[in-house]
């Protein structure tokens, strides 16, 4: 049966590392002969959630930007990737926003189940992720049908393009050959 896959970006760079794990995901994903979609947010205008729960009674924010219609694409999507640079050992700051601004899903019939975490970071050790990880399991537990489905960790990546040849953009395609 074929899934709504729906990949967030959330690099700020375009084509850095882990935007290239997005689209080895979404490649899988459309081999698979699913309906996937990356979104990037490096263009996009995010501002910080205002803590007021409005969206907890309006299913809706009351900040009109970008992230009213990725939050609605994310209602809909069967399944969600995340992908993430790794910063000061957690998920990027655009990341961790667009978390917050999801709240309005919160009180909602989302359709999402499998979440994916795809990250690449300067630092090597297999633990640098393990704060993005934790970061985003915070926000899975959140949602009781949804679980984290899978991680694809690129150490050893700094600039733009050193991720090419690495491993993991291989693993990023055959998890996204799996959802």
């Amino acid at each position: 049966m074929s899934k709504k896959v729906l990949v967030l970006s959330t690099s700020p760079r375009k084509g850095g590392n882990s935007d290239v794990l997005a689209d080895e995901f979404v490649r899988g994903a459309l081999e698979a002969g699913n309906a996937a979609e990356k979104i990037s947010l490096y263009d996009k205008t995010i501002g910080f959630c205002k803590g007021c729960l409005t969206c907890q009674s309006t299913q809706r924010c009351i900040i009109h930007d970008d992230a009213q219609a990725i939050v609605e694409k994310m209602r809909e999507a069967d399944v969600i990737a995340f992908a993430t640079p790794i910063y000061y050992y957690g998920m990027s700051g655009q990341m961790k926003t667009m978390l917050d601004r999801a709240n309005p899903l919160f009180p909602s019939d989302y359709q999402f189940r499998d979440i994916y975490l795809l990250a690449a970071a300067a630092e090597e050790d297999e633990h640098t992720v393990d704060g993005a990880v934790t970061g985003l399991q915070g926000w899975i537990d959140c949602f009781e049908r949804a679980h984290l489905a899978g991680t694809v960790f690129a150490g050893g990546v700094t600039a733009v393009g050193e991720i090419q040849g690495h491993p993991a953009r291989n693993r990023a395609y055959e998890m996204g050959k799996h959802v």
